[in-house]
């Protein structure tokens, strides 16, 4: 398994598991397929261009395929930014259970680590998928709130676990 920085180069890769996250999850992401699929390419190459406080992960099978993503993007006022934030994190359902997802954490976790300044890390999720819950407390994450009906598709209200990594 290679974890990597992704960049523009890897657009259509990034593109396709990510729409696939939306369709195969829905629930599990504050976006929708139907929003995203009509999103040009070149909104997806914007996404993946690396800066210092905005990364893309992906990672790698042994055949070259892209089977996991994360983001990562700091706070930008100047109250907020000493925090950071854990987006899209998605792996294929292919290759759940493997360690792929603790594999893009912890590269993130080491990767936030050398942003000057930055103090903790923040994300949400929702609050019954149990195996993500497990995977971020393995890496250290802890609970700190949950959003009642923070999201809502379909008619259907989706709680948030609010969690915490403080670096």
């Amino acid at each position: 398994m290679e974890i990597r920085l992704l960049n523009k180069t890897d657009a259509p890769l990034y593109r396709a598991l990510r729409l696939s996250s939306l369709k195969t999850n829905p629930d599990a992401f504050g976006s929708t397929y139907e929003k995203e699929v009509n999103y040009s390419i070149e909104t997806f190459k914007e996404r993946l261009e690396p800066t210092v406080d905005k990364f893309v992960l992906g990672a790698f099978n042994d055949k070259g395929s892209l089977v996991g993503i994360v983001t990562f993007m700091r706070e930008s006022g100047l109250k907020t930014n000493h925090k950071g934030n854990v987006f899209g994190m998605y792996v294929a359902p292919e290759c759940r259970g493997h360690g792929v997802g603790k594999l893009l954490l912890t590269e993130l976790i080491r990767r936030a680590k050398n942003v000057d300044g930055l103090e903790q890390i923040n994300l949400a999720v929702v609050s019954d998928n149990i195996s993500a819950m497990r995977l971020y407390k393995s890496v250290g994450f802890q609970v700190y709130g949950v959003e009642k009906r923070a999201l809502k598709f379909k008619g259907h209200y989706f709680d948030e676990d609010l969690m915490v990594l403080n670096i």
